[in-house]
């Protein structure tokens, strides 16, 4: 998060920030009995914040009592509907990227399995999972789907004969009545949509085909549950989670993140990737109201030149450290703000 923070602060000669810290996370749980204080919900919901970037923080694999997670409640109420997740091939000299990807994965962040309404039987022999599927909330992130292929088709080169393309998943085959709404929601949306192509997955397959052929794909849209799954597989193919950037939105606030989780057994070491972090941060000024346009796509370009000049940490290869990799950022950024 400090390293980001200083990418966007290299910003301020055309862009001013401000910035206000705020706490959530298990560790503050452990610390003060709550992972979300009812102070930083005031914060972002009271009108004086843009947007949000929420760091990397563990959660604990298994039950604890009174700990929900902070991010998930945080969507709730914020409403923040859609998880917003680019998945772009990183330069050839990166381990295991993919060429030619360029997949928008658009994931429904508010219901399916994710309302986390379990019980558990008084015998302990069986376990029931609620999953909830509403029209308004299918219809509502294939909207967003389609908005985004209309932005990524009209950005893109004027001779390109690439076709704007939404991919709906779903797995309407066995759960004919959830996934049989979203498929039919998504598909209502579509007939507003003439000019994109539409094409449906069930979501095996669908990963099958993502790892065989991931430069076929424009836009995917999926169920919560599906499109956590698929875009954490999809960040394997160009280059890892050390990459991997998100936004969860509504139509009025954003919060970045990075995709990938904490890593307490490297912590202090100096040796953590910044990369997803900021990459995160560039996508939040996108969507914050007032910011330059373009300033993002000039931090994603810093990115990538820094990858291409091998400036690298161990998870990819190199030898250098979070706070090399991130002034290297900074003068590529320096340089392209002159």
């Amino acid at each position: 998060m400090k390293e980001a923070k200083k990418v966007l602060e290299a910003l301020y000669p055309v862009q001013p920030l401000q910035f206000v810290e705020l706490e959530a996370g298990f560790e503050l749980f452990q610390k003060k009995g709550t992972a979300l204080p009812k102070e930083t919900l005031s914060a972002l919901s009271g009108g004086k914040i843009s947007g949000a970037l929420f760091g990397a923080v563990s959660s604990p694999s298994h039950k604890v009592e009174g700990y929900s997670s902070p991010i998930l409640a945080m969507r709730k109420h914020l409403d923040l509907y859609a998880n917003i997740r680019p998945n772009i091939s990183a330069p050839p000299n990166i381990p295991g990227s993919r060429p030619n990807v360029d997949m928008l994965i658009i994931r429904e962040n508010t219901e399916c399995l994710y309302i986390k309404k379990e019980r558990l039987d008084p015998q302990g022999e069986s376990a029931v999972a609620e999953r909830l599927i509403t029209k308004k909330a299918s219809m509502r992130i294939a909207e967003k789907a389609f908005q985004e292929a209309m932005k990524r088709a009209k950005a893109r080169n004027p001779s390109s004969k690439t076709k704007a393309k939404v991919t709906i998943v779903h797995k309407s085959n066995v759960l004919s009545v959830t996934d049989g709404l979203f498929r039919e929601s998504a598909l209502e949306v579509a007939k507003k949509y003439p000019s994109i192509l539409v094409e449906e997955q069930l979501v095996d397959s669908m990963v099958y085909k993502m790892i065989l052929q991931p430069s076929q794909y424009d836009v995917v849209v999926a169920p919560n549950l599906y499109g956590d799954i698929l875009s954490d597989a999809a960040a394997a193919l160009v280059g890892g989670l050390g990459l991997a950037p998100s936004a969860n939105v509504s139509d009025t606030f954003a919060l970045a993140e990075p995709v990938h989780g904490s890593a307490p057994d490297i912590v202090g070491k100096g040796i953590a990737n910044p990369l997803a972090t900021i990459r995160a941060a560039a996508l939040l000024l996108d969507h914050i109201p007032g910011v330059k346009k373009g300033l993002s796509q000039l931090i994603e370009a810093s990115v990538f030149k820094t990858l291409e000049d091998g400036t690298l940490t161990p998870d990819l290869g190199g030898k250098a450290t979070t706070e090399q990799v991130t002034q290297q950022v900074i003068k590529n950024l320096n340089s392209s703000l002159k």
